[in-house]
């Protein structure tokens, strides 16, 4: 478990084999509920390669001096990520 925001990861190893490698990621907020957001890829076994880029909103609350993940959205493609972004953009303006 992590014990600061910059600590969390969606990177995870399987049999010695990165299954979810994470490419970069933005604090969205800190504090005793943080948000972030991930832009990762996964392992394809079958064509032993990565997959393309998709994107993890995640919520966590820090109890006892340890994060924990609460909630979570996955935006599975660059499609749906244009049109939150679409969306968002003329909502904010």
């Amino acid at each position: 478990m992590a014990e600061t925001v910059d600590e969390l990861t969606v990177a995870y190893a399987e049999d010695g084999i990165e299954t979810i490698k994470e490419l970069d990621k933005e604090i969205l907020t800190k504090g005793a509920w943080s948000t972030i957001i991930f832009r990762y890829q996964d392992w394809n076994r079958s064509k032993e390669e990565y997959g393309p880029d998709k994107y993890s909103i995640r919520r966590y609350q820090k109890r006892n001096g340890q994060y924990q993940q609460k909630s979570k959205f996955n935006i599975s493609s660059k499609d749906q990520a244009e049109k939150i972004i679409a969306a968002l953009e003329k909502w904010i303006k």
